[in-house]
C-alpha cells in the first residue's frame, strides 16, 4: 500500500504500527494528496490493487470533495487527505503513541 501510494505522489506517507493502542487495526497508513482529483485516484489505485495482489474488499468511507477518504482491510486502514483535512484532524498527533514504522516525504 504505501508503494503504490509513494509510486502514484502521494505525499507525507506514515504507516503507524497501532495494534498495541487500538482494537480497530494493527497498522494506519496515512498520507495525503494535492487535490480532490488526487486524493479520489490514490484511493482508487490503492483498492484495486489490494483486490488484485491480495484478494481484499475494503470498506470504504468518506468523499474525495470532502477532503479524507478511508479503506478499511481489517487489520490496515488507509486514510488519505487533502493537506488542510489532514492538517485539521491531525492522526498523528492523535496517535502519537503509536510506533512510526516508516515515513515518506
Amino acid at each position: 500500500m504505501v508503494k503504490i501510494l509513494d509510486d502514484k505522489k502521494g505525499e507525507d506517507i506514515h504507516l503507524l504500527d497501532i495494534h498495541e493502542n487500538s482494537i480497530l487495526a494493527d497498522y494506519f497508513v496515512i498520507c495525503s494528496g494535492t487535490s480532490v482529483r488526487m486524493v479520489k485516484a490514490l484511493m482508487t489505485d490503492v483498492d484495486d490493487e489490494v483486490k488484485k495482489e491480495f484478494g481484499l474488499n475494503s470498506r470504504l468511507e468518506g468523499e474525495a470533495r470532502a477532503g479524507w477518504m478511508l479503506a478499511d482491510y481489517g487489520t490496515v486502514i488507509v486514510h488519505i487527505f487533502s493537506p488542510d483535512r489532514r492538517d485539521y484532524y491531525s492522526l498523528e498527533e492523535l496517535w502519537s503513541e503509536a510506533k512510526t514504522i516508516l515515513r515518506l516525504q
